[in-house]
């Protein structure tokens, strides 16, 4: 294991709990945000935690990892289930490269004139 993730999440937690003290309204914000994200209850607790984790991918965001890993596993999410989310999650940061690639190549031409 690369990284100890048990103390990754406690680290993490205790370093949100000591913002959210500091000012309760960040915490009361992000619950709102939070509630707001499975407010339909259309989709369940596994398929949101799974999107969790693609978009921990994307963001690069280590404590996002730990909390929806965590919440993942608890929620019944497989191996392979995650391992499928985390290919989506691939396959849409190369296609986003790829466009932005593309952009790049008309902001360069555009400069080039």
């Amino acid at each position: 294991m690369v990284e100890n993730w048990q103390e990754k999440l406690g680290e993490a937690v205790k370093a949100l709990g000591a913002l959210a003290k500091g000012n309760p309204g960040i915490m009361d914000g992000y619950k709102a945000l939070d509630g707001a994200g499975s407010a339909f209850g259309t989709l369940d607790l596994k398929t949101r935690e799974l999107i969790s984790l693609a978009v921990a991918a994307s963001t690069r965001c280590d404590t996002c990892i730990a909390v929806h890993a965590k919440a993942a596993v608890e929620a019944g999410a497989s191996r392979e289930e995650l391992l499928e989310t985390l290919a989506v999650a691939i396959t849409l940061n190369t296609g986003a490269a790829f466009v932005y690639s593309s952009r790049i190549l008309d902001a360069y031409d555009a400069f080039a004139k």
